[in-house]
């Protein structure tokens, strides 16, 4: 007997790691829609059956899609996304005034307006923790509330993603909701996987054929010199020589303390984010090697396979940036499997 493929779309797809995520859950990914033009390419490059919106999620009408991939309104199994979230980001949210006027803080509407319009049986919305606490969660609930999805104290959280199989300390928000009765939270692994688990028996850099293990990142000689200094497995550019630091770490030696740091081999990594193939934006040197990680090894700690392809129209800065605002796929499984949970229980 075949078993059931329960359907979803997912909304701001970015280059496929929600997406592969669910996949891996047991959900049929029918579309996604996503407006930056290397992204769309990074995810039809790994999705080829499935339908792309490379468009202004706004200019979308949610019936038209429905009717086009042949469902009716209520159909739908799941929609999921993670709208742009820039606008709540820590980083972003140390200038309040950066984050109240970024106009894609709004765009968690666009998500809200799919509901609607879709009324999907579940939904699953992911972003950074920052809009945990803003006032447009609030919004959000309310109104998917009196659309008929129930809530508990499970159905919105931030959990870390290292607690889930991803080797990467990753603080994201979750919100997970059906109109068929309340879900269960997944439950953290004991163990947690760490960067030798994911990165030990990789070929050498340089010489693997794989164009994202053998882009090399060029630095200065001063820069080579302070990645050399650092302690291996986990050392901090405290830990160098003062005269070797940079003119701005003297400035503010407190800030930024990861910056040219080591990962270690037997912790989970840093957050990858999209300064991850450079020293300077975080604790990106390999845990031995003489250099910063490379885009496959980044790829494979948000726990992309290892196969996945990343379109380089954009150099290597723009596979960076897709990697890192990527959702870890592992991660996104650990919580679309209660979904799926969820919608078998359900009998639907």
């Amino acid at each position: 007997m075949q078993m059931k493929k329960y359907t979803a779309i997912d909304l701001f797809c970015g280059a496929g790691g929600l997406t592969v995520g669910l996949q891996n859950a047991g959900f049929d990914v029918l579309a996604g829609v996503e407006l930056n033009k290397t992204a769309a390419e990074t995810y039809t490059m790994n999705h080829t059956n499935h339908a792309i919106y490379e468009q202004d999620i706004r200019e979308i009408s949610p019936l038209e899609m429905l009717s086009k991939l042949g469902l009716k309104k209520g159909e739908l199994d799941l929609l999921a996304g993670c709208p742009p979230c820039q606008g709540f980001s820590t980083h972003r949210t140390r200038n309040k005034g950066v984050s109240v006027e970024d106009e894609r803080n709004d765009l968690v509407f666009e998500f809200v307006r799919f509901v609607e319009e879709m009324l999907p049986k579940t939904i699953m919305m992911e972003n950074v923790p920052g809009l945990f606490k803003d006032h447009r969660m609030v919004l959000v609930i309310n109104k998917l509330k009196a659309l008929g999805y129930q809530f508990d104290e499970n159905s919105v959280a931030v959990r870390n993603a290292s607690d889930y199989g991803v080797p990467q300390r990753r603080n994201r928000m979750i919100m997970m909701a059906s109109r068929l009765g309340l879900i269960d939270a997944p439950q953290k692994l004991e163990v947690k996987k760490t960067v030798r688990d994911c990165l030990a028996e990789l070929v050498e850099a340089g010489k693997s054929g794989d164009i994202l293990h053998d882009w090399e990142t060029k630095h200065s000689d001063k820069v080579k010199k302070i990645i050399s200094l650092v302690p291996k497995n986990g050392g901090s550019r405290a830990d160098i020589p003062q005269e070797y630091w940079l003119d701005c770490h003297k400035r503010s030696p407190e800030s930024y303390r990861d910056v040219y740091g080591r990962m270690a081999w037997d912790e989970v990594a840093p957050t990858i984010t999209g300064g991850c193939n450079n020293p300077s934006k975080g604790r990106f040197i390999h845990p031995e090697q003489d250099r910063a990680i490379t885009l496959r090894e980044a790829a494979l700690l948000q726990t992309f396979p290892e196969n996945y392809k990343f379109s380089t129209a954009r150099g290597k800065a723009g596979v960076a940036l897709m990697i890192g605002n990527a959702l870890p796929p592992v991660f996104i499984k650990s919580q679309a499997a209660m979904l799926i949970k969820h919608l078998k229980e359900a009998g639907k």
